[in-house]
């Protein structure tokens, strides 16, 4: 790509980020505007603008980067192996077990350390 087509590129997508705010700020200002008009006109108006705005920044360099990496993300997502709802009720099991063995370890480390720091300051007085 040589710089004039760079440039181009550059202020087109300025200009695509332009309008999908603007479609995203008339949506904003619809739903201020329509407050007596019935809801479905409301909603109807309101997701026609979001779609508009969402469908020009889809169109921008980053957006379209967005979308390979959700689509990416999607596949990626495929290919987890989720656990099965025995193996999670085990794991949960082993948290709760070791997080209340470290409640009490930690309860019993306070306790002895405010034994002692009782006993330093009442005999120190």
């Amino acid at each position: 790509m040589s710089v004039n087509e760079e440039d181009s590129v550059a202020s087109l997508n300025g200009l695509r980020w332009l309008f999908a705010f603007l479609a995203l700020g008339g949506a904003v200002y619809a739903n201020h505007i329509l407050v007596d008009e019935s809801i479905l006109i409301r909603v109807a108006v309101i997701l026609v603008l979001v779609a508009v705005g969402l469908g020009i920044a889809v169109t921008t360099t980053k957006g379209i980067a967005g979308m390979a990496f959700a689509k990416e993300s999607r596949i990626e997502a495929r290919k987890v192996v989720w656990p099965t709802r025995a193996e999670t009720v085990q794991t949960s099991l082993i948290i709760l077990v070791a997080v209340v063995i470290m409640s009490l370890l930690l309860w019993g480390v306070d306790a002895v350390l405010v034994n002692v720091v009782n006993f330093l300051t009442v005999k120190g007085s």
